[in-house]
């Protein structure tokens, strides 16, 4: 294993956040390696058009987006390696971060590692991924007026989604494996009082269908009480089962919250290791946007360039 010269920051994730974290981090001198990850950019990978980041009147794809976001990054100095993080020893420093290959320290760290959707696991959803099946109906909803979409889920995410998409939405069909939903009590009643959701309960998506177009047109459900299959036109197909945060590598190292999420100080993208700051869906389970992952990811690099300040450097 390789091990790299002394470094002031490196930034663990390529996301949104990730990146602009690097924007700042190389303008203010501090020649940052981010270490993108084997699957760089995050979730915006996943999205074709992006029509709520500003500066863009009309839209833009996610991958193209991602890719502006990191030439500008590289411009100003940022070196980048496409390798996933395996480990990290945040007790003493400088920091290490450690990939398969090779051995990275540093006297700061920004973890910008992201979060990933929960998905059923079905090839037809993983192959539809931004042609009609989404995570996201804050993001992705206003591409669906006037058409029938179908929400699968049963917490609270799920209720929130089904509400927000009729807005838009003719009709919102709200999928879920059973009749007993995990949802507070008050989001099911404003879910079930919306003319506009459909509950079916007991039902099971085995298959998203594209009827050869490439993008989708319904699914395939399976009656988990009754048995017996059905198909479900659509026009839209989104996952609200839940988020999981990139954090396992920190586990034992960074203070988590119950669901796994990086905790920082209010305010602040300092961590609970001194010296290691947090930005981006691996901190934030509320807002989840491209935009607010950005702005933290600007918070992150000028909290490090602080404190590297505050330490002589």
């Amino acid at each position: 294993m390789t091990e790299s010269a002394l470094r002031d920051v490196v930034i663990v994730g390529s996301g949104p956040a990730g990146l602009t974290a690097a924007v700042y981090a190389a303008r203010a001198r501090l020649a940052p390696l981010c270490i993108e990850g084997l699957q760089r950019g995050g979730q915006l990978m996943l999205t074709t058009d992006v029509e709520n980041y500003p500066g863009f009147e009309d839209g833009v794809m996610g991958p193209d987006l991602m890719d502006r976001m990191k030439k500008q990054a590289a411009r100003f100095g940022t070196e980048f390696l496409q390798e996933d993080v395996v480990s990290v020893d945040f007790s003493r420093r400088p920091f290490t971060v450690r990939t398969a290959d090779a051995e990275f320290r540093s006297r700061a760290v920004i973890v910008s590692t992201g979060a990933s959707a929960r998905m059923l696991g079905l090839p037809s959803e993983r192959k539809l991924m931004g042609r009609g099946v989404t995570t996201c109906a804050t993001c992705d909803g206003a591409f669906y007026r006037d058409r029938v979409v179908a929400v699968v889920g049963g917490g609270d995410s799920a209720m929130e989604e089904a509400n927000f998409l009729t807005r838009f939405a003719s009709r919102v069909h709200l999928l879920h494996r059973s009749d007993r939903f995990r949802a507070s009590r008050i989001m099911l009643e404003r879910a079930q009082a919306n003319p506009k959701i459909e509950f079916h309960p007991f039902r099971e998506v085995t298959e998203v269908l594209d009827g050869g177009t490439g993008k989708v047109t319904g699914v395939r459900l399976k009656d988990v009480k009754g048995g017996g299959t059905e198909e479900m036109k659509v026009d839209g197909f989104f996952l609200a089962i839940g988020h999981v945060p990139n954090t396992r590598i920190f586990e034992g190292t960074l203070a988590l919250d119950a669901n796994g999420y990086i905790e920082c100080r209010p305010d602040s993208s300092y961590t609970s290791v001194e010296g290691v700051f947090a930005c981006g869906d691996c901190v934030d389970h509320v807002y989840r946007q491209a935009v607010t992952a950005a702005g933290m990811g600007c918070r992150a690099a000028i909290d490090a360039e602080r404190w590297l300040e505050a330490q002589g450097r």
